[in-house]
């Protein structure tokens, strides 16, 4: 499921400066290793752009997706090489959060903004 839109979107629940945040996910994107990020909330529009350290990243796309429908691709665009990893990475920086196949993320992704 893919929204090409923002008016089929809800309002944002957090702002774009918030949406990659963590020096290694940082480090990640301007190495071109991370394309994407999930977050309970919409941090993002499409068109909107993320500055990271001087660089400038544009949201591609928005969408909802739940964690069990991650597949290892997903985790690579995520940074990591397995679900497993990206599994064990996420529930390391939120100890205590249940891993439910069924609980719905945002999907952000992005790419290096042109010019």
């Amino acid at each position: 499921m893919t929204n090409h839109e923002n008016n089929n979107l809800p309002p944002k629940t957090c702002s774009i400066e918030r949406l990659v945040t963590m020096p290694a996910d940082v480090a990640k994107v301007l190495e071109g290793k991370k394309t994407a990020t999930r977050r309970n909330g919409r941090y993002a529009d499409i068109g909107e752009i993320m500055e990271l350290e001087g660089y400038s990243f544009v949201v591609n796309n928005v969408y909802r997706q739940s964690l069990g429908e991650l597949t290892d691709q997903h985790a690579q665009d995520e940074g990591f090489a397995t679900v497993e990893e990206y599994k064990n990475a996420i529930l390391s920086y939120h100890p205590g959060m249940p891993w439910l196949p069924h609980m719905q993320v945002w999907v952000h992704e992005f790419s290096p903004a042109k010019g």
